[in-house]
């Protein structure tokens, strides 16, 4: 079956996929932190998780007889060190956008090869079930992936390999196959998952702008990660929180930012899709916070056509831009100040809740007007 898992591997490549490994359908190794991190509420609003919790610990509820499992990334951002919101424009604040969304819609990219790479090898194998995912089904993916040989899960919780870094997406395909592991086949990496990459560094702990990684690592409350603020969460944003948001409006990079693994010239960049890549989008130069503000349900779908941003509802990429108006604040003069101000008071009376007091609890911060 060596040979099987071999062609397996360079089908996988053959559809683009940056990496390929292969792990054992086994259940989770981590069943019940994950269930006592959901038990601690530390999914935030994303019910989700819970509601499919057994088959996201078990891939034999996902696909029944499920023996093997081929994880696959996909590489974005590129080898530069691009620029981030707000380096372009001083006299406009600009919110920033995480990586991973500056070109298409990954899911979907991602998706149609993964439904290729599925059905090419059912025909290949018609006695045996494949069943693709990206994040959007019920997975472990980084556990997964790590068993697979792609990386380690870090102490921030994502997958780095100590080449590539950890600017990779993920997607899986299931089999009923019993195949020979990673590790078996001596994939180069595959023992990854033994040995922890992270040592004694913390610099992913100190820098999450709210404390969302755990003290000691390897777990993360996602309902303080500004990712799940500024994508996830439909609500308010709670006082202690927004500060730690700066000027991110979708999606966060920091703590990819300032690990070592992800630093330029000690990372080998894999080859970046050109889906990937910002043109024409732009959006590793950030939106105009402004802008955002006047937004109208039809200049949200133009701008987001296409991305993965699309799931952020147009209260809440208002509601963001909002908060990082009130955030960068202070990097400009008076006049400047004033303009942002006043901008930000228009949304004072709007018909969307969470923009509405919102506005005022900026405004209220900067003694503007009272809450």
């Amino acid at each position: 079956m060596t040979s099987a898992a071999q062609d397996i591997l360079d089908a996988a490549e053959a559809q683009g996929f940056a990496l390929a490994g292969i792990a054992s359908a086994e259940p989770s190794e981590h069943a019940d932190a994950v269930r006592d991190w959901v038990a601690e509420g530390k999914h935030g609003t994303m019910r989700w998780i819970e509601n499919h919790l057994d088959v996201r610990l078990d891939l034999q509820k996902l696909l029944p007889g499920a023996n093997s499992v081929i994880g696959v990334c996909d590489a974005y951002a590129s080898g530069a060190d691009l620029p981030g919101a707000g380096d372009n424009d001083p006299d406009r604040p600009r919110g920033r956008i995480a990586r991973y969304a500056w070109g298409d819609d990954y899911h979907k990219v991602m998706k149609k090869r993964l439904h290729k790479l599925a059905d090419s090898l059912a025909e290949q194998y018609p006695d045996h079930g494949f069943r693709s995912a990206v994040d959007t089904a019920p997975a472990l993916e980084r556990e997964i992936a790590a068993r697979a040989g792609l990386g380690w899960q870090a102490k921030n919780t994502m997958l780095i390999h100590p080449r590539h870094g950890s600017y990779t997406l993920l997607g899986l395909v299931v089999t009923t196959m019993e195949l020979p592991t990673s590790k078996q086949m001596d994939f180069p990496g595959a023992t990854l998952e033994a040995t922890d990459h992270c040592a004694n560094c913390t610099r992913c702990i100190d820098a999450c702008p709210t404390d969302a990684i755990a003290k000691g690592g390897y777990s993360i409350d996602a309902s303080r990660c500004v990712s799940y603020l500024t994508i996830e969460h439909r609500g308010l944003i709670a006082n202690e929180l927004r500060g730690g948001m700066g000027d991110w409006i979708a999606g966060c990079d920091v703590c990819q930012e300032v690990c070592p693994y992800n630093k330029i010239g000690e990372r080998h960049p894999l080859k970046v899709n050109d889906r990937y890549e910002p043109s024409p989008r732009k959006f590793n130069e950030g939106l105009d916070l402004l802008d955002i503000l006047t937004w109208t349900a039809d200049d949200r779908a133009r701008v987001f056509q296409g991305s993965a941003l699309k799931r952020i509802k147009l209260d809440m990429i208002r509601r963001n831009a909002i908060i990082a108006i009130g955030n960068v604040l202070d990097n400009y003069d008076e006049a400047e100040q004033q303009k942002m101000l006043d901008a930000v008071r228009a949304c004072n009376d709007d018909e969307s809740e969470i923009v509405s007091v919102t506005a005022r609890q900026i405004l209220a911060q900067h003694a503007r007007v009272p809450a």
